[in-house]
């Protein structure tokens, strides 16, 4: 991981502030890493763990931005929301996307920050300390992958397509309507190249955006799953819309992720499948 600030393409005062406080972050996370099997663990959920990485990033992450931008709320994984003063926006958080994979040592994990204001995301950076990788954007100005300029792939037809795709672990509850879901995914994914999931949605979106997927399908996430990633992926072009082909992302906790083209294809798909 970088030591110092890297030279940022998007001169906007969020997006440093953010990468300031992740690179403070990750060098506690990255000494965690290097001491996976010694770190404390306990249970949050049904497959689902928190460790003390998880709450140390989040303590400093935290810490920097409350400096960074006083009086904005925060949503963060981890401890739940804190209310903004009247008329400030807030920050969403996730200190450590791809626990699992942290927890047992696979080098796929991520910060995740976004800020949001009057609703709308405005700001997002997601950074993998392991392999240096810091993604951004703000609003209207672009996404970049720490000095290059980033943009969906090209490719038009799903048979020549890679796509990533999550979903709760194997313990949290179903319903009908989520059956449903699954099986739509399960059945554009048997049209597509080849499929790839990964454990980390905010890396999955970060890696749509760079071109290294064509499709990404995403169900039962949180805001701090896609807050950041979301706006990086339409900052590099892509058509973001629930599985429903609508705009209720965070009511339905789904997401379609794709270039136009391959977006259109996969919704046509999903509602033959529900015909």
């Amino acid at each position: 991981m970088s030591e110092h600030l890297p030279r940022l393409s998007i001169q906007f005062p969020l997006v440093t502030m953010m990468a300031r406080a992740a690179l403070k972050a990750a060098r506690k996370l990255v000494r965690d890493f290097g001491e996976v099997e010694n770190l404390q663990v306990s249970r949050k959920g049904p497959g689902d763990f928190v460790t003390a990485a998880d709450l140390r990033a989040e303590k400093i992450l935290r810490e920097e931005l409350e400096k960074a931008k006083e009086g904005a709320g925060f949503l963060l994984e981890e401890s739940g929301e804190v209310p903004a003063q009247p008329g400030m926006g807030r920050w969403i958080i996730d200190p450590l996307d791809g626990t699992t994979n942290f927890m047992h040592g696979v080098p796929h994990f991520a910060i995740s920050m976004a800020y949001e204001e009057r609703g709308q995301v405005i700001a997002g950076l997601i950074y993998n300390p392991i392999t240096d990788e810091m993604y951004y954007a703000a609003k209207g100005m672009g996404a970049y992958l720490n000095d290059r300029r980033l943009r969906v792939s090209a490719r038009e037809r799903l048979p020549d397509c890679l796509m990533a795709a999550s979903r709760p672990h194997a313990q949290a509850e179903g319903s009908k309507s989520f059956a449903a879901e699954l099986h739509k995914v399960a059945v554009v994914s048997s049209q597509v190249a080849g499929l790839r999931r990964m454990g980390s949605a905010t890396l999955d979106l970060c890696y749509l955006a760079a071109g290294r997927y064509d499709l990404y399908v995403g169900l039962d996430l949180s805001p701090w799953d896609m807050a950041a990633g979301l706006l990086i992926a339409r900052e590099a072009g892509a058509v973001v819309t629930d599985i429903y082909g609508k705009d209720d992302i965070f009511q339905t906790r789904s997401i379609v992720v794709a270039n136009e083209r391959v977006h259109t294809t996969t919704m046509a798909l999903m509602k033959k499948i529900a015909a």
